[in-house]
């Protein structure tokens, strides 16, 4: 078997993803009317890093809660899954030192709102958005 080059299962994947996480944490660091400070570049990529290993750890919750009908796709665990970008969001600005809130209650909602958005946006802009077929056809295997 041919291993995928950019698939999301390769470390490559991860390191795209994490890089993805730290731009658009970045960014939105440097809103003006948004409370979220991070200090550099660097602080970011921490940053993103722990907002990695965090979801990680919650995603296996996460994924049993998809196990049901579709129903509670949409009625429990979209709302909860929010809920628990907003917690990590704040958790991990309180884990690295240089990444700061300045309304702890406002800024994670609105910080995962853009998190989330900001990735999506850039993950669609990418030739390999993390989907096997993408990667195949992009590394020339399909």
């Amino acid at each position: 078997m041919i291993p995928l080059a950019f698939g999301i299962n390769t470390i490559l994947g991860l390191l795209l993803k994490l890089l993805v996480t730290s731009i658009s944490l970045f960014i939105i660091s440097k809103l003006p009317f948004l409370g979220v400070e991070i200090d550099s570049f660097g602080k970011a990529i921490f940053s993103a890093f722990i907002f990695g290993i965090l979801n990680a750890l919650v995603g296996p919750a996460m994924w049993l809660l998809q196990l049901g009908p579709k129903v509670t796709d949409v009625l429990i665990a979209g709302p909860i899954h929010f809920v628990v970008n907003v917690i990590i969001f704040a958790l991990a600005a309180a884990l690295v030192p240089g990444f700061s809130l300045r309304n702890k209650l406002l800024d994670p909602i609105l910080g995962a709102i853009l998190l989330t958005v900001l990735n999506t946006a850039i993950n669609h802009l990418l030739p390999f958005g993390g989907t096997t077929s993408t990667a195949l056809t992009v590394t020339g295997i399909a």
